[in-house]
């Protein structure tokens, strides 16, 4: 009777030569692998999604410049709602007209800013060759103008708008570079006091005259 080589292993019991190969073959490695590769972390899919979600706030970063024109007219229309109206309204126009105005143009800009970033509009960057983007902040303009409006808000009230608010103009445009010692104060009295009349004789707004006023 033929036997077929490996079908009994030495000492006769069939099919031991198979098993020994089999277990040889697992003690060295050389069977199939089993491993499977670890599955990802929820650490990782969360950092994936925060880095995708801080993508997306970084391309479309001018949602912030529309969520603050949003807040600020949402703040003036409040203001105008609670404004108290004590003085006699000459004609249509009254105190409340312009923050109705501004407040109303701020959120409909904002909503208009808001559509178009998210169908894609991106602000283009500035191409001038005399802005030099790496060059820091002028701390010495920023100072400037912080101090003017300062000194316009204290010597409004003893001096009157009219000669606070040629300050202002002829400072501004003093830190903003304009060296026309003889022009610039000129143009920003005549400012003032063109704001001064518009509002106070227009538009039913009170404004300190100051001794100014008194004089003239």
């Amino acid at each position: 009777m033929d036997k077929s080589p490996g079908s009994s292993g030495p000492d006769g019991v069939p099919g031991s030569s198979a098993a020994t190969g089999v277990a040889s073959s697992t003690a060295t490695g050389a069977g199939p692998s089993t491993a499977t590769e670890p599955a990802p972390s929820a650490g990782t899919g969360g950092a994936e999604r925060g880095a995708t979600r801080a993508g997306w706030l970084r391309e479309h970063s001018e949602l912030g410049v529309s969520a603050l024109l949003f807040a600020l007219g949402a703040l003036v229309l409040t203001d105008a709602f609670t404004m108290s109206v004590d003085i006699a309204q000459r004609g249509p126009i009254g105190p409340r007209t312009v923050p109705f105005v501004v407040g109303a143009g701020l959120l409909l800009v904002g909503a208009l800013l808001a559509v178009d970033v998210l169908r894609g509009g991106r602000g283009e960057a500035e191409g001038g060759e005399d802005v030099d983007l790496d060059e820091p902040a002028d701390w010495r303009t920023v100072l400037l103008l912080t101090g003017v409006f300062l000194a316009t808000a204290v010597l409004i009230g003893p001096l009157g708008f009219p000669a606070a608010g040629a300050l202002l103009f002829w400072g501004s445009a003093y830190a903003l570079g304009s060296r026309h010692l003889g022009r610039d104060p000129l143009i920003a009295a005549g400012l003032s006091l063109l704001t001064y009349f518009v509002f106070d004789n227009l538009l039913g707004v009170p404004l300190p005259g100051g001794p100014l006023m008194g004089v003239l």
